[in-house]
């Protein structure tokens, strides 16, 4: 049986951020560029550092429903598209 997609924190890319209320700034070290992100586009970044890879895991740790789903896949195709995270098969 083949292996659920699994999204993972590029190598050697280290989360830099402050946050207040709901947004914060995050530094991507390795493009030098910086982003403004919500509350749930950084705590979902936070859980893939964490370690909660696929999106089962990743509802899991961010307590959402299973309606969620395409919404936490489309917020993890936008983190993919700055270059934060990467999906592996």
């Amino acid at each position: 049986m083949p292996h659920a997609p699994s999204w993972h924190i590029l190598p050697g890319q280290r989360l830099h951020y402050r946050q207040w209320e709901q947004e914060a700034v995050l530094f991507n070290d390795l493009s030098g560029d910086t982003h403004l992100l919500d509350a749930d586009a950084l705590a979902l970044l936070l859980a893939v550092r964490d370690g909660a890879a696929d999106l089962a895991a990743l509802r899991a740790a961010l307590a959402a429903d299973d309606d969620a789903d395409d919404e936490l896949q489309a917020l993890l195709e936008q983190l993919a598209a700055i270059s934060l995270i990467e999906q592996r098969a």
